[in-house]
This record gives structure tokens, sequence and C-alpha cells, in this order.
């Protein structure tokens, strides 16, 4: 009761700002103004964590419901969906993406209950304008660059259109560190954006991954 007391308060406190009494800055807020806020406060959470820090943590991630729930109010007021229906949805989500727990489905280890969760997902989504019928669909175009390339490599990985690497060099995590960091620091000594230079390469190497996909379709009908 005492958690559905604090949600209940916050939508209400959210309410009450964006009324025509409330706060002029809440109130000329919408989602566009709001995007970045929520990329901005994931970051600080992610700086919490990392400095194992309880406080600063509560306090983030109580930032982070409060793009939710700023979100979920213009949602309400402009009639498409409410706070309700979002963790309806996620609620729903998880129970159906993981039958091996509330359902009767067994799985042996991590790699079969990634294997359901992407079988799922693409079943929910077929038919619909969200439908994902490459391998590779369903990264965030705003991931920072080296995050997206990362994605855009394990989903090209485990839809088998990377092929094998014969390279037999072998490197260290810290000496692949040092040749990420020398790697930046000569593209700025350039004048260059390694952001953008890795951006540019990762779509590059998306469009071939996707040609190698279409390829491989065509071949199998």
């Amino acid at each position: 009761m005492k958690n559905n007391s604090a949600i209940s308060d916050l939508l209400k406190v959210m309410a009450r700002l964006r009324s025509p009494t409330g706060c002029p800055w809440d109130r000329e807020q919408d989602h566009r103004s709001l995007r970045w806020h929520a990329v901005e406060e994931v970051y600080e959470l992610l700086d919490a964590i990392e400095a194992c820090d309880d406080h600063e943590m509560t306090e983030e991630l109580g930032d982070l419901l409060l793009q939710v729930v700023f979100h979920c109010q213009l949602a309400k007021e402009r009639g498409a969906f409410d706070f309700d229906k979002v963790a309806l949805h996620i609620t729903e989500k998880l129970i159906r993406r993981h039958p091996h727990v509330f359902g009767d489905l067994k799985v042996k280890d991590v790699d079969q209950v990634w294997a359901n969760w992407e079988k799922i997902k693409q079943a929910e989504k077929h038919g619909t304008r969200h439908a994902r019928p490459s391998a590779l669909d369903g990264i965030p175009r705003h991931l920072p660059a080296l995050l997206r390339a990362e994605k855009l490599v394990k989903k090209a990985r485990r839809g088998r259109l990377l092929p094998d690497s014969k390279r037999n060099r072998k490197l260290t995590r810290p000496a692949l560190a040092r040749q990420l960091f020398e790697l930046a620091t000569y593209a700025q000594s350039r004048g260059w954006s390694a952001e953008e230079l890795l951006r540019q390469q990762t779509k590059k190497q998306e469009k071939l991954f996707r040609r190698h996909e279409r390829r491989a379709v065509q071949q199998r009908t």
C-alpha cells in the first residue's frame, strides 16, 4: 500500500505541475522538448551505479522515473495513454517473454532464454508497422557510436551475418583499450570526430549486412 501511495502521490504532483495553476516551465514542455532529459538522467544514473552510491542511485532513479511520469501525463492530456497503461503493458510483456518462469517452457541456459525472447518479440511485432523482419532491426538510432557498433555486431553475429574473423592476432583488454584511446587521440589531432567517423562506418557496415541478409533470403526462396 505504501508503494502504491507513493506512485499515486507522484502522479498527482505531476498533474498539478501541468495544471493551469501549476509551473510555467512544466506547462510549456512536450514530448520532444523532454526527449534529451531522459538521456541525461540515464547517464547520471550510470555514474551513481559505478560509484556504488546508494543515495545517488535513489535520487537518480527518481529523476528517471520523473521522466516516465512526465511523458505519461502529457500522453494522458491528449488522450493517448496513461501511467497505468504503461505499467500494465510492461507487466504483461515481462510475463509473456518469460514462459520459462511464468509458463511451462524449459530452458537450458541464458542463450536459450535470449533465443526465446527474440522469437517471441518477432512474433509480437509480426504484421504490424513495428515488425522486425531483419536480424538487424531494433537498434536505437541515437545510441553513442561505439555502443551502436557493438549492438550491430552482436545482432549480425546472432543472425549469422558476420563472417568468422581469420586474424591470428589477439589483443588483451588493456591493449585494446589503449588502441581505442590512441585512435580517438589521433582523430582529434586531425580535427576529426571519432564519434562521427564510427557512426558513418557503422551505417556502411549495416548496409552491407542487410544486403547479405537479403541475398541469403532470396537463395532460400
